[in-house]
């Protein structure tokens, strides 16, 4: 705890590693929403999730700008974990997003929905860092937060319209 008259200082050490490990995640979330939106190809789904997919996208690219102006630098070892990574969601033979369907597809979503979750609490996190650290845009950050909220919304809507699907019989989606 500390006084209401003690002046915060950013622990830069500490918010750059969480930062890249944030970083590190969203490399994978895209790689994961990648592979959803190639699930779900071929259905009424299928749009939902090439717009996820450019939402996260977009999200891991606003985050990396946000490292960058903060004088931050990625850690070495996670950008090679993230690479390696990439090449092995590109070269591997198992796609953890391969099925739709039976447990594993309610798995799926409800996986996907657990990732979104990690990035609105980095949201919240900086929000609550930005009342003692001017750096951060809290309009900005607000907006994340809604959208945040939007996509496991959007996530969560697609699970429960196709759980009976996976789970009753005589239904498709």
């Amino acid at each position: 705890m500390s006084d209401a008259g003690t002046a915060w200082k950013p622990e830069h050490a500490s918010l750059s590693a969480y930062l890249d490990d944030h970083l590190l995640a969203a490399e994978s979330g895209v790689r994961l929403f990648g592979a959803a939106r190639r699930t779900w190809e071929g259905s009424e789904y299928e749009q939902t999730f090439a717009d996820l997919e450019k939402e996260i996208s977009d999200e891991r690219d606003e985050l990396q700008q946000l490292i960058l102006v903060l004088g931050y630098r990625r850690s070495k070892f996670k950008k090679a974990v993230s690479m390696v990574g990439a090449a092995a969601g590109r070269l591997g033979p198992i796609n953890p997003m391969s099925t739709g369907g039976g447990t594993s597809g309610q798995f799926e979503l409800e996986s996907l929905q657990a990732i979104v979750r990690a990035k609105e609490c980095l949201w919240r996190t900086l929000l609550a860092l930005a009342a003692h650290d001017h750096r951060f845009n809290v309009p900005r950050l607000k907006d994340m937060l809604e959208m945040a909220g939007r996509q496991q919304d959007t996530v969560a809507r697609v699970m429960t319209e196709t759980a009976p699907a996976r789970f009753l019989t005589g239904i498709s989606v």
